[in-house]
């Protein structure tokens, strides 16, 4: 009898054990699809490190903050908009008009009017794509596409095909929020944590916030509910668009002087670190705090590269990774799988 009683004990931890390593190995599969892109940014702070001891050098964590904090702005806005289901590929070029309108105003008629001046230019492109998208219900990827070409036309136009540069560098107070520190931190590392904490409560804590997550997630239904979808939209561009005007003020006091295309291509970017955050494509998810720890993690990755030695050309290549990436690690959280159950 004891010889049956431990064959029996046997056969029946076999598959105990069995079905105890396939409930591991899926629950490591659900916890990497959602938080895989933080297991990668691990990995890639720990071989930046042994690579380069620089790298968590403090005055180089404050520098890569710094200069993270212009498309750090930007991404705020841009969270609203992929939340609500939509998508603003126009945030480069117009953070290019931004920043040379207002080095335009500048030396025309000040810096106390040329920076509200800037901002109302910006909120009416902003507010031109809303109605596009929101009220007339055209897809986004195409008018925020076509928007792209059109504003840096736009830039092109206004600018004379010219570089913009203050006269008078030393004897403005314009450069206060791209050149100063308040309490040894950098001013656009606290503009960059103002915004985000306006914009993180406004996201959380108030109905418009819920709003943009019941459109995201199911627009139809949001509708039906008495949710103005179309105002809702309309917003989230405005939103976007002061973002990036905020970005361009940064941009100007930084340098005061840029090119008219400092923006280009970093629509990509900054679509890049809100999808780092876990911001959806399909829209309905998203939050203002994952969106800042995407565009650090991005930061730091592009700021590790440098210090290992590889050209900067090259970032070009792994953001299109990383971008990859992001919607791989999006879609499996999304299905509970890493890998699709159709071949």
């Amino acid at each position: 009898m004891a010889n049956v009683t431990d064959k029996t004990e046997v056969r029946s931890s076999g598959p105990r054990e069995s079905g105890m390593n396939s409930f591991n190995l899926a629950g490591a599969g659900r916890l990497l699809a959602r938080q895989g892109i933080l297991v990668a940014f691990g990995v890639f702070m720990i071989g930046f490190t042994l690579a380069n001891e620089r790298f968590l050098d403090p005055d180089n964590i404050m520098g890569v903050i710094r200069s993270s904090a212009i498309l750090g702005v930007m991404a705020l806005g841009v969270t609203f908009v992929v939340i609500s289901g939509n998508l603003d590929l126009s945030v480069g070029s117009m953070m290019s008009f931004a920043t040379i309108v207002v080095l335009d105003l500048h030396d025309k008629i000040g810096p106390a009017l040329a920076i509200p001046g800037m901002y109302a230019m910006v909120l009416c492109l902003g507010a031109f794509i809303g109605f596009l998208v929101g009220y007339l219900k055209l897809n986004s990827l195409i008018v925020t596409l076509g928007m792209l070409s059109a504003i840096h036309g736009l830039t092109l136009t206004y600018s004379g095909g010219k570089n913009m540069d203050i006269a008078d560098k030393e004897g403005t107070w314009f450069s206060v929020f791209g050149q100063s520190d308040v309490l040894g931190i950098p001013v656009p590392i606290l503009l960059f944590a103002l915004v985000a904490s306006v914009l993180g409560i406004l996201l959380a804590k108030t109905p418009f916030g819920r709003k943009v997550y019941a459109v995201g997630g199911n627009g139809t239904a949001a509708t039906f509910s008495g949710i103005r979808r179309a105002r809702v939209v309309f917003t989230c561009y405005l939103l976007s668009a002061f973002c990036v005007a905020t970005a361009g003020l940064l941009q100007a006091s930084r340098s005061l002087g840029s090119q008219n295309t400092v923006g280009q291509g970093l629509e990509l970017e900054v679509l890049a670190a809100v999808i780092l955050g876990g911001a959806s494509l399909l829209g309905g998810s998203g939050t203002i705090f994952k969106t800042v720890i995407g565009v650090l993690i991005l930061g730091f990755i592009q700021n590790g590269l440098l210090l290992v030695g590889l050209q900067f050309y090259a970032q070009y290549v792994v953001t299109w990774v990383i971008i990859i990436l992001a919607v791989w690690l999006d879609i499996a959280a999304k299905r509970g799988k890493l890998w699709s159950p159709i071949a």
